[in-house]
């Protein structure tokens, strides 16, 4: 029997085709509501860019690159500048992070996010989804910092520190404040629909 295109281990055979390659490893960022969220930013209008930009932080994005690119868009959202997709590129350029591999991380993902799909009139709804995933995060990430503490902490700071947990879990408010600023049925370009 040839072996030839195809790998073999003890258990079965495994056709060359079949094998992972690097683009199947890529998110796919029109289902990625983080990229879906930064594609509905850089095209929507500057008043709803800026209540986005009032309400998320890059903290709220799980993949950090999505985090360091609204955070850009931020900023030139909140200067007045045009925060459309070649003016985020020309901003990246000028500020010289586009070198290097986060620089490449940086253009690919806007590149990426570019061409997401998603429509303006959506950030709304993607932003609030962003913002809830980061608040759903954030409980995963008590949840170990009070398991550490239960491992290495003395007892008479324990329970200050599970305060301290719970005052950072406050979030609650942002997020609320969040899904009403942003609601569908607020406005569209200023108006009460």
């Amino acid at each position: 029997m040839s072996t030839e295109g195809t790998y073999e281990d003890a258990t079965h055979e495994v056709d060359g085709e079949d094998l992972i390659e690097v683009g199947d490893l890529l998110d796919d960022p029109r289902t990625d509501v983080e990229a879906l969220c930064l594609c509905a930013l850089l095209w929507s209008p500057a008043d709803t860019a800026s209540d986005v930009s009032g309400l998320l932080r890059g903290t709220d994005f799980e993949r950090g690159v999505y985090g360091e690119l609204f955070e850009v868009i931020t900023a030139e959202v909140r200067s007045g500048a045009p925060h459309d997709p070649a003016s985020i590129a020309a901003a990246l350029t000028q500020s010289g992070r586009t070198g290097g591999h986060r620089g490449a991380q940086l253009t690919r993902a806007l590149s990426s996010v570019t061409i997401a799909g998603a429509v303006p009139e959506t950030v709304g709804h993607y932003a609030v989804a962003v913002l809830s995933a980061a608040y759903r995060r954030s409980f995963h990430l008590a949840a170990m910092a009070l398991a550490q503490a239960a491992e290495q902490l003395p007892e008479d700071q324990l329970f200050e520190h599970l305060l301290s947990i719970g005052r950072t879990q406050l979030a609650t408010e942002r997020l609320h404040h969040g899904t009403t600023l942003l609601s569908p049925t607020r406005r569209v370009n200023g108006s009460p629909q």
